[in-house]
């Protein structure tokens, strides 16, 4: 059977309705074609493409129809680029194939906690980036915004931030000029950070080493105002400008002069004094001491000498006055004396952050930084006891079972607390608008301490929980509410809870032998320091929770340390 035999003969509609007219000459290859009710009419006319294999469907696009042709072999982009019809500016966020809920992040909410919910995700789950705004057509300088960022970084973490928030900062440096591929890496002396654009790529890592470390709230403040800027899509702030923003910062000095730092350390000592029951004599004798003791520390600091025996020579003045005042039968508390100088010396600032680090999950940066503050107390330790063994040797009779008493009048405690918030604000170099703000919250901390603890009687690790507390909840909302830092407004404020009468004992236990009541006292001691750095963190949470920063499932913290 031949092929034209086995065709299926045509019907009297197809014949009809798509043969040629009479006069129209039929194709040359009308012998091979066949007439279907899907064919062309005569006509449409389609353009031939020269093609022996060209055949004419019903999914041919339309004459009418453009079709942009195919890009080149040489510009052939990755499967893991970003779709030419993606707009970030039309989309709010990015829910991944596993189900994970849509995460909201107003714009109103603060840049801290925005970064930190980002942080927190995989890189997979965050949130698309905003439209880049401050690059030109060649894109962003990808090594010159990561050097400004790990810059950025540095200051703060120089200042005494928490590593988390380092961290915050430094991705949100990264994602205000378009890098939202950066993963930032923060530990107690190294920042660094890596971009990739994308998975086909080669990523880009930067560090730097943070090497010098100064307590300057003003300075912190400054970088925290230009991150703000940085993050503000109404604010266009250009690399040279962020450039030239950062170069101001670091070179503007200090708001206080040396000796008002010397005086403040003094003013801190003395309220320490009052507080655990002083005098006028035991604030001038404490306020004397802790002068020269910071004298001296300056002096072994001009020398190059370490931080660990800058405390211990600092530590030697108030334990020396308190040990003379005591040889000459002066009547005065010279427990008072000694201990509102260790006052002024405990690193509550280093403690604070080393805890918070821990609680946060950055136990690399929470253990070096708790082992400093160790380094640090054993520098006073060494100072102390060797001015009360030698005090003992000449016959001081220093009794280590003595309470300290307080003030029966509570204004003066409220009055001696706020001073020492004053004094400590000073000597962390704040900026004066913040000064006033956190001598009230030392002294709401103090009303709740005793509150509890002397007319509650309640003991003093829970109530110094509660006040330090409430110390990072309004340092938090006060932070919020200006768009800065929690530091200045809750570490000056925690200075009237420090345990300085605790450790005193326990150092004076230890000298005179009786090691089982010196180690109780340096325990309670160390129990108080873990109480206020826990009740800051506590009460920084539980802002949080009442902040609108993002959907129930931004806190992966607890999720990740767990491991599962």
């Amino acid at each position: 059977m031949t092929d034209a035999e086995d065709r299926k003969p045509q019907s009297d509609e197809a014949r009809s309705a798509f043969t040629p007219p009479s006069g129209v000459a039929a194709p040359a290859e009308a012998e091979s074609s066949t007439t279907s009710e899907f064919a062309v009419p005569e006509g449409l006319a389609v353009p031939a493409t020269g093609t022996e294999s060209e055949t004419t469907s019903e999914f041919a696009v339309p004459d009418g129809l453009d079709v942009p042709p195919p890009p080149s072999e040489g510009a052939e982009g990755s499967a893991f680029s970003t779709p030419s019809t993606y707009s970030a500016k039309q989309t709010a966020a990015f829910t991944p194939a596993s189900g994970i809920p849509l995460v909201s992040l107003a714009k109103d909410v603060p840049w801290q906690d925005r970064m930190r919910t980002m942080l927190r995700m995989p890189v997979t789950e965050r949130p698309a980036p905003e439209p880049v705004q401050r690059h030109d057509e060649t894109g962003p300088a990808v090594p010159r915004v990561l050097d400004l960022t790990l810059r950025i970084g540095e200051l703060l973490l120089a200042g005494g931030e928490g590593a988390e928030d380092v961290e915050a900062a430094m991705f949100a440096v990264c994602r205000s000029y378009g890098l939202d591929r950066c993963e930032p890496n923060v530990t107690f002396t190294l920042l660094s950070i890596s971009h990739q654009p994308s998975l086909v790529d080669d990523p880009v890592t930067a560090s730097r080493t943070v090497r010098r470390r100064s307590p300057d709230y003003t300075r912190l403040a400054a970088v925290y105002q230009l991150v703000d800027d940085l993050s503000d899509d109404e604010t266009h702030v250009s690399l040279e400008e962020a450039y030239r923003r950062l170069a101001e910062i670091r070179r503007n000095r200090h708001p206080y002069p040396g000796w008002a730092l010397t005086l403040a350390s003094g003013l801190l000592a003395g309220a320490a004094s009052v507080l655990v029951g002083g005098g006028f004599l035991v604030f001038v004798a404490a306020a004397a001491g802790a002068m020269l003791g910071d004298r001296l520390a300056w002096l072994c600091a001009g020398r190059g000498l370490p931080e660990f025996y800058q405390f211990t020579v600092a530590a030697m003045p108030p334990a020396a006055i308190g040990v003379a005042l005591t040889l000459a039968h002066v009547d005065v508390k010279a427990s008072a004396v000694i201990t509102g100088g260790l006052f002024a010396l405990l690193p509550g600032r280093a403690l604070v952050a080393g805890v918070q680090d821990g609680l946060t999950g950055f136990y690399i940066t929470a253990s070096a930084r708790l082992l400093e503050v160790l380094y640090f107390f054993v520098g006073i330790v060494a100072g102390v006891l060797t001015v009360l063994y030698f005090g003992v040797q000449l016959g001081a009779r220093l009794n280590p079972d003595a309470k300290l008493g307080v003030s029966d009048d509570p204004l003066w405690q409220i009055a001696a607390s706020m001073l020492l918030s004053l004094a400590f604000a000073v000597l962390l170099q704040q900026e004066r608008s913040t000064v006033l703000m956190a001598t009230l919250n030392g002294g709401v901390a103090w009303v709740v301490y005793g509150a509890m603890h002397y007319t509650g009687d309640i003991s003093p690790v829970a109530s110094t929980t509660a006040a330090a507390g409430l110390v990072g909840l309004f340092g938090q909302l006060l932070a919020r509410y200006r768009f800065a830092s929690a530091l200045p407004y809750t570490t000056a404020a925690i200075g009237p809870l420090l345990p300085g009468s605790a450790t005193y004992f326990g150092l004076l236990g230890i000298a005179q032998n009786e090691v089982e009541s010196g180690l109780t006292s340096l325990t309670k001691a160390v129990a108080l320091a873990m109480a206020i750095a826990i009740g800051v963190n506590l009460g920084s949470e539980i802002s949080r929770i009442f902040l609108r920063i993002g959907s129930a499932e931004k806190r992966r913290a607890a999720k990740r340390t767990r491991g599962f």
